[in-house]
């Protein structure tokens, strides 16, 4: 069954969400570390990691929705 438009455009505000929240774990993650006394380079690390880490779990668990309500 072809998915219809609304439901297209609800999955793209999803993940447009989870890669939000993702970017804000970022920067977080990123200026906490700075606080803490790491460089700037190990902030960016650090950032770079929640990112990644955040995005994953989010994406997993909207792919995980998608399988349950289809």
């Amino acid at each position: 069954m072809p998915a219809s438009p609304t439901t297209l455009t609800i999955l793209a505000l999803a993940l447009l969400d989870a890669a939000l929240l993702a970017v804000l774990a970022a920067i977080a993650t990123g200026l906490l570390a700075r606080t803490d006394g790491a460089s700037i380079p190990a902030a960016l690390l650090r950032a770079g990691a929640a990112f990644g880490a955040t995005l994953t779990v989010a994406a997993a668990l909207l792919a995980l929705l998608v399988d349950a309500l289809t």
